[in-house]
């Protein structure tokens, strides 16, 4: 941010709701099929047609309103009135001034705490393709129109404008894409629209100023996309405004290649879309009955989940900083099932949490899908001594490729066996032989300098010996040699 400006930021998070099938009608709601196969006279709008609430949809979208802090309360669903081919019927059916949820807040990882102002429920709509040119609608030879999207259940998660900053905005979109994954209500697959961002920027001088003149950036599909549209937009206005213009309220696009945000329409107002009540929906009231079963089926929170593995790190008297990262990792990627198995069962939590943030997680998919059983089995072979870390880490490439096994067999079919004392002293002793200016330095020199040496020999030990050396001997006979 160029000095002297703070940055107001609100975002309208779209996320479609996780269900068999659409909002108001019967159709698939499937990602991928054939255009136009998912729809019929509900969903397009035909006349005589009527919308049947999905109750699904509902109890997902109180899932995302319980998993944020809101009030669930009593919801009526509008039409939201406008002209534009991705939707068929020329309105969309929405929820206005009474949304499903209301006044709730999430909590991010380095402290801070966001508003939600309300998670309302709608239907999304059709995908418009504009061919030719730029492939945008200005200077296309034609457009295409897929309706297979059209009417599946959206929640849209609207902020307060409590964001001043783009990291803090990738932060809120990190993590409400962690809960929503984990409320078991949406995919959070962002390449694939099933999460897009409308990010809302503002400057001004001061905290004590009123807020600036706000711009909407549409359908941002990814975190890298919202934190850079937004430090484009800001520093767009910055200068405008110093060179003595003012910023005009507007929708605008972000053109990911360009690296620009660029000028849709004129921003809309409520008045604008001439919203009333759907007349072939009743309102939805839900009870305290069904909200709390709603509650008593989710799993707990990435924020939870965080705060568990950090605890487990806590009771080894290690710093929980030292490890944030890789409990950030193994939460996100929803591997901490298998470092919360391997701990019950005596393995060390710096060795679980190590190897699942950093081999696991490089093939989360498959470690997803992984024997916890035989995940378990391969890490106490490794903290016992029967495995180097290196034989572990070539194990568990193969356990990943076959969803699991016996790590025992797979080690003993490449060979795997930990080297005799005897035979380590003399694999170290060689190589310090042949190293000896190296060796001068590690004796003479400080921690640092020894640390960095300390890297140099054992790579050089571990080639000597194939792999079969155990890392943490062969620092501990360094440190005997040198006294």
């Amino acid at each position: 941010m160029t000095p002297g400006w703070e940055l107001v930021i609100g975002l309208e998070v779209h996320c479609e709701l996780k269900t068999a099938t659409k909002l108001f009608c019967g159709c698939p709601n499937l990602f991928g099929d054939e255009p136009n196969s998912n729809v019929c006279p509900v969903c397009l709008g035909l006349p005589g047609s009527l919308p049947v609430l999905n109750q699904r949809a509902v109890e997902l979208a109180m899932a995302v309103g319980t998993a944020l802090n809101c009030e669930i309360r009593p919801s009526t669903f509008h039409r939201k009135n406008y002209f534009y081919p991705d939707q068929a019927k020329d309105y969309q059916i929405s929820q206005y001034d009474e949304p499903l949820n209301a006044n709730g807040y999430l909590d991010l990882p380095d402290g801070s705490s966001v508003r939600v102002e309300r998670a309302h429920m709608e239907e999304d709509t059709g995908k418009t393709t504009h061919a030719g040119g730029s492939g945008r609608i200005h200077g296309a030879d034609y457009s295409l129109v897929d309706y297979n999207r059209s009417g599946v259940p959206l929640v849209e998660i609207v902020s307060a404008p409590d964001i001043r900053s783009s990291l803090q905005a990738r932060e809120y979109v990190a993590e409400l894409r962690a809960v929503l994954v984990a409320s078991g209500a949406s995919d959070g697959k962002m390449e694939e629209g099933s999460m897009r961002v409308d990010a809302n920027v503002s400057v001004r001088r001061s905290p004590e100023d009123p807020f600036g003149t706000r711009c909407e950036i549409k359908n941002l599909n990814s975190v890298r996309s919202v934190g850079r549209a937004i430090e484009y937009e800001a520093e767009r206005q910055i200068r405008l405004i110093e060179s003595g213009e003012r910023v005009v309220q507007q929708t605008r696009h972000w053109d990911e290649d360009a690296g620009r945000t660029e000028a849709l329409r004129s921003k809309e107002e409520a008045y604008d879309y001439r919203y009333f009540l759907e007349p072939d929906l009743v309102p939805l009231v839900p009870d305290a009955e069904w909200i709390r079963a709603v509650a008593e089926s989710m799993g707990p929170m990435p924020a939870a989940r965080r705060r568990q593995l950090v605890d487990l790190v806590v009771t080894t008297g290690e710093a929980p900083e030292a490890r944030a990262d890789q409990v950030a990792t193994v939460v996100d990627l929803g591997l901490d099932h298998l470092v919360l198995a391997a701990v019950a069962a005596g393995v060390a939590p710096s060795l679980a949490l190590a190897r699942t943030a950093n081999e696991a997680a490089a093939d989360a998919e498959a470690a997803g899908r992984l024997d916890p059983d035989s995940y378990v089995a391969l890490l106490s072979m490794e903290g016992s001594g029967q495995l180097t870390a290196t034989q572990a880490k070539a194990v568990l490439v193969e356990l990943l490729a076959a969803g699991g096994g016996d790590p025992a067999a797979v080690a003993k079919a490449r060979g795997f066996e930990v080297m005799s004392e005897d035979s380590l002293v003399t694999a170290v002793a060689d190589v310090v032989a042949a190293n000896p200016d190296e060796w001068a330095r590690f004796c003479a020199g400080d921690a640092a300098a020894r640390k960095k040496l300390r890297g140099f020999f054992t790579g050089q030990i571990m080639q000597a010996t194939k792999g079969k050396a155990d890392g943490r001997a062969v620092s501990a006979e360094l440190d005997r040699l040198a006294g």
